[in-house]
């Protein structure tokens, strides 16, 4: 049971995307998730784009090592500054991928719903919510009391989760730093 709304954006293609890529949820995060990278990569590329900051540590070089380099969907590490950038293909997703970018949340496969679900472990907070968003048809009647809208309107949306913001989800470089993207 849901008590409130989450009223602020939120990073969609890590809620519904990167848990794809069957890394296990630790103290390592990305420190950003994307679906474009600006002047390299677009959205219809179906691919995710992670970034990492720096780190030396060993609980990382091992993390980097099993989960982003040896991960089955990686295809490119470009290093920027203090950042990596991680390149995964989602081909293998290519339908869930389309069914995110339009916001058909509850469309997404049983596969990448069990991923979703595996990641953010079923009792969790954040799970609770994404279970809303991709088996709405359960939560119709408590989101439109607390919307204060008849359930009718929203059975005929279908979704209780807005589209992901496609500007929200590119990854932008400075322009210096850019330059050195081109040359890779």
């Amino acid at each position: 049971m849901i008590d409130k709304l989450y009223g602020k954006y939120f990073q969609k293609s890590r809620s519904f995307l990167y848990p794809a890529l069957g890394i296990k949820r630790t103290g390592v995060k990305p420190s950003g998730t994307y679906i474009s990278l600006e002047g390299k990569i677009n959205p219809e590329d179906v691919k995710l784009i992670c970034t990492f900051r720096n780190d030396t540590s060993e609980e990382f070089k091992s993390f980097e090592e099993q989960m982003l380099l040896g991960n089955p969907l990686f295809v490119e590490k470009i290093q920027i500054k203090d950042f990596n950038i991680y390149i995964f293909d989602l081909e293998i997703y290519q339908q869930d991928y389309f069914n995110f970018i339009l916001g058909k949340y509850s469309k997404l496969s049983a596969v990448l719903k069990r991923a979703i679900k595996t990641f953010y472990g079923e009792k969790s907070a954040e799970y609770k919510v994404l279970d809303t968003y991709l088996f709405p048809e359960k939560y119709f009647d408590e989101y439109a009391k607390l919307l204060d809208v008849n359930v009718e309107v929203l059975k005929a949306i279908g979704e209780l989760c807005n589209p992901c913001d496609i500007e929200k989800e590119e990854l932008k470089i400075p322009v210096k730093d850019f330059e050195l993207l081109k040359n890779i």
